[in-house]
């Protein structure tokens, strides 16, 4: 009898050989990197003049116009959007013909005028729009999106200014929250291929190389909305197709592994070359992403470092000792790219103290990646002196912005966006997820830039969306599994580890796959009991590691490296990994304890199923003392499974999330604190029942009797150890007094 089934009866089971083959993430390359399809709506933009199968002329202002949009719109919202087509001819290329993949030779030289550079009407850029789930909202309060279509003219009298302000205010207060909503959509023109950034936005030839190098020609949701809007440039004739002027300060939200890191480093690199090109000035610092580990820092390099090809950007990971202000009184010198590689190196092989600081050059690479310590550090010389400035950088950007203005980074985080003192400073804030509190910081943050600095140009806060707003990906498969104890959760993980057993709920999970733990102590502890889980012939202990914040430096990055390349099966880690690391052909994702907060569920199986591959697992073990804790996760997978339109019994039953109780306010903010109280590092048995806790919450296979046995084993050779040293120390202060009564008296005659 398997145990894993008694463990989860109440779970109805399907019998093994029902089971359909999965397309797994690791056998190639995803048919359609897009998550949301819409291949009817494309069709129906897909010649131009035409919607929803009527012919239309541009120009013609008409009550047909307006009943040909209202259709189109209708078609929109009724389509699956989550369909498991997987026919390339549903690409978003096919908005506009000879474009996309299968353009080749069709398409004409860069910049040459044709008609399939001419920019979409409204009605054909809302359809692209709602088809692939991309929602644009101006941020700015009603009174500020309607004076940046008509600004009163400052000759104005004061009683007309007046009489205005009071009809705005009217105005406001008779629109009603959803009829708010609609005034502040945007409809930006839609990228629907690769190949109009070079033909439509001008960027450079060299980065538009680098680009096709890669094999990118069909745009994800989230590059196909916000590249148009982060691309316009003063210097380039295309405006966008929306209520602002200029580039916007931007919240992007939207799925992970959908290619936010090319969304952002497309339009600062190209930025850079136009500045390099335009500008005679000295160089220095002109961007700065933020990231809130070092493991997501080093992947937005190595990506940036392959679009920069060529095109004399340089791109630098922070480290520590590095130098990034000039100070007055401070020599100043240059510091190439060679220079920041030995200054790294130099900085991570002497101890501090070994090479002054003045002879440390300043950084002038382009664009700086950093977490926010260390560049906060910098800034002030370790907190010794007032905060540096920056005055050249004109793009921030903040990847997982959420986690850098959450209370553990978020100091770190203003500081350097106050320390960005450029007039033209734009800010993106990029995350799959992002709550309500961190919009309204940003904005309240600009505000205070625009009052503090009294030469900050105001520009419009725009936000993205892709999807549905803090969910998680349609396209891979999760599974609540309970396991009663913890016992319960390694024989599930142990099932998991043989690509014959399956689980109850007929979980069949290839390596390699990601755990997770809620504490450093959980992982090591789990790393010990599954590392002989693997026979010899296949690798053996080689193949499982831990990676945690306590290693070093070089020790994480010799486990990343050795997970990229196939040569570690299982990782075990904690949260570390959550967030924005990109791992190509992982199968899964094992939530060994639950997440604390839904986010954080959002965040880490999204390391599996990214850029719309098919065939990722995602699997949750909850214990008697997770059940308080398991509904808001429950309510993510039910949405998710819901969205990805499958007809059948799904993950969680209705009866279940009944039955799962609700978290109070108070309870949700210590979970998010501190995890779930029994696995809690901190916590110290007091009395009996602690203890007993503590015993039961223990990952470990090894009965209370062998435990004492050891226990008793390990006192005693410490016990032996310590006489041992007694000994050896008497004897020596013996020996070291005969020696001082008996001094050499030098050689006898």
């Amino acid at each position: 009898m398997d145990a894993f089934k008694l463990l989860t009866r109440s779970t109805k089971l399907k019998p093994a050989a029902a089971q359909s083959t999965a397309t797994l993430p690791s056998t190639g390359k995803a048919a359609n990197p897009q998550l949301f399809r819409a291949s009817k709506v494309e069709a129906s933009v897909g010649s131009k003049g035409k919607g929803s199968g009527k012919k239309r002329k541009r120009n013609q202002v008409d009550q047909q116009e307006d009943d040909d949009a209202r259709s189109v719109d209708e078609d929109a919202l009724n389509l699956d959007f989550f369909s498991s087509n997987k026919n390339s001819a549903s690409k978003v290329s096919s908005a506009t013909p000879g474009k996309g993949a299968g353009a080749g030779a069709e398409n004409q030289e860069d910049g040459s005028d044709s008609e399939e550079d001419e920019p979409m009407d409204e009605v054909q850029r809302r359809t692209v729009l709602n088809a692939h789930k991309i929602k644009v909202t101006d941020m700015r309060d009603i009174e500020e999106v309607n004076g940046a279509q008509v600004q009163p003219s400052s000759e104005e009298p004061k009683k007309k200014k007046k009489k205005r302000k009071q009809e705005k205010e009217e105005e406001k207060q008779t629109l009603s929250k959803k009829e708010q909503k609609k005034a502040r959509r945007l409809y930006p023109q839609p990228l629907v291929s690769f190949k109009e950034l070079r033909s439509k936005y001008k960027i450079s030839r060299r980065l538009a190389e680098n680009i096709a190098e890669q094999g990118f020609t069909v745009p994800t949701e989230v590059q196909l909305g916000s590249l148009p809007l982060l691309l316009w440039d003063g210097a380039v004739s295309q405006k966008p197709e929306s209520k602002g002027d200029a580039e916007p300060d931007l919240l992007v939200v939207a799925p992970t592994g959908s290619g936010k890191t090319l969304s952002f480093m497309i339009p600062v690199i190209n930025k850079i070359v136009r500045h390099h090109h335009d500008q005679t000035e000295e160089r220095g610092i002109f961007a700065v992403v933020v990231a809130p580990t070092k493991e997501l820092a080093s992947q937005i390099v190595n990506e940036g470092r392959k679009l920069a090809l060529g095109t004399g950007v340089k791109i630098t990971l922070m480290k520590k000792g590095m130098r990034v202000v000039e100070r007055d009184g401070e020599k100043s010198d240059v510091l190439d790219e060679s220079d920041a590689e030995s200054s790294e190196s130099v900085s991570d092989d002497k101890p501090a103290g070994t090479k002054s600081k003045e002879a440390i050059p300043v950084t002038k690479s382009d664009i700086l990646v950093s977490t926010p310590l260390l560049l906060v550090n910098a800034l002030s010389d370790n907190k010794t002196k007032p905060l540096g400035t920056l005055p050249l950088v004109r793009n921030l950007v903040m990847d997982e912005a959420d986690v850098l203005l959450d209370p553990l980074f978020r100091d770190q985080t203003l500081d350097i966006w106050r320390s960005c003192t450029h007039p033209e400073l734009r800010a993106s804030l990029w995350s799959a997820t992002m709550g309500s509190s961190i919009e309204d910081m940003a904005k309240e943050t600009i505000k205070e830039r625009k009052v503090n600095l009294a030469q900050t140009k105001s520009y419009p806060l725009l936000r993205l969306v892709v999807g549905l707003k803090d969910s998680a990906i349609p396209n891979i498969k999760h599974k609540l599994v309970y396991a009663a104890t913890e016992q319960g959760k390694l024989l599930g993980l142990r099932q998991l580890l043989h690509p014959t057993a399956a689980t109850a709920s007929d979980v069949r999970l290839r390596p390699p796959f990601l755990v997770f733990t809620q504490t450093i102590p959980r992982a090591i502890a789990l790393h010990s009991e599954l590392l002989y889980d693997i026979p010899p012939e296949a690798g053996g202990s080689a193949r499982i590691a831990v990676l945690h914040s306590d290693l070093s430096d070089t020790q994480r990055s010799e486990i990343m490296k050795g997970f990229r390349k196939g040569e570690i099966w299982i990782l075990v880690t904690t949260d570390l990994l959550a967030r924005g690391v990109d791992f190509r052909g992982i199968n899964g994702v094992v939530n060994y304890d639950i997440p604390n907060t839904p986010a954080v569920y959002v965040h880490r199986v999204g390391r599996t199923g990214r850029a719309g591959r098919e065939g990722g697992v995602a699997v949750t073990y909850y214990t008697k003392e997770d059940i308080p804790y398991v509904k808001s996760i429950a309510n993510i997978i039910d949405t998710s499974e819901k969205l990805r339109g499958e007809s059948g019994e799904r993950s969680v039953q209705k009866w279940l999330l009944d039955a799962l109780p609700d978290l109070s306010k108070k309870n949700k903010k210590e979970l998010k604190k501190h995890g779930v109280k029994a696995r809690q590092t901190s916590h110290k048995a007091t009395d009996a029942k602690d203890d007993k806790t503590q015993r039961r919450t223990r990952i470990s296979t090894k009965s209370g009797f062998e435990r004492r046995q050891e226990n008793r084993k390990k006192g005693a050779i410490a016990a032996s150890r310590k006489r041992s040293q007694a000994q050896d120390d008497a004897s020596d202060s013996a020996g070291g007094g005969a020696s001082d009564g008996e001094g050499w008296n030098g050689l006898d005659d």
